[in-house]
């Protein structure tokens, strides 16, 4: 799998040229509000890492999300399998982050509905789901833009988030083939 094409984005593989904007974006305090922390260096590297495991054993991860104007690294956008246990895993999730600078635009909504025409169409998942904690309204928003459905029986304590921590309790989205 090499990428995905919208209007304005080239979804594609990782490349070493974006471990250090993809850091600026994740040390970004803005763009990592709805997440227990920002990540380091080291921690943001690791993230390129692990999608890049991915791709190599599941055939789609999360795409380096390029501006196809400028070439510059928006962020990321694509699918993954989490590894934590949940009442709805195993499954695939959709997800999204992107620079703040570039947020408003449409770009999460666009690259996402080319990621789950990409799911559906290509990969052949029955179903997709994606997850935020209930406060992260833009992102909520994007899940609705691009036609899935909140399922309040779905809402759940994220595992890997402590216990007594705000962004703890996530909502559930689903939307199938």
């Amino acid at each position: 799998m090499t990428g995905l094409t919208t209007g304005r984005l080239m979804l594609r593989r990782w490349r070493d040229s974006d471990r250090e904007p993809f850091a600026r974006i994740n040390a970004d305090p803005r763009v990592m509000q709805f997440f227990p922390a920002t990540l380091s260096r080291k921690e943001s590297d690791s993230l390129i890492e692990r999608a890049e495991a991915h791709f190599a054993a599941r055939g789609f991860g999360p795409f380096a999300a390029e501006l196809r104007e400028s070439g510059r690294l928006a962020g990321f956008i694509g699918l993954f399998a989490p590894s934590f246990e949940a009442h709805f895993t195993p499954c695939v999730e959709i997800g999204w982050r992107l620079d703040a600078d570039l947020w408003n635009r449409g770009l999460a909504t666009e690259g996402a509905r080319e990621v789950l025409r990409f799911a559906f169409e290509e990969v052949g998942l029955p179903e997709v789901v994606s997850f935020t904690a209930p406060a992260n309204r833009p992102s909520r928003r994007v899940m609705e833009k691009i036609g899935m459905t909140y399922d309040p029986a779905g809402d759940f304590d994220h595992p890997r988030i402590p216990e007594g921590h705000p962004l703890r309790r996530h909502v559930l989205y689903r939307k199938a083939a």
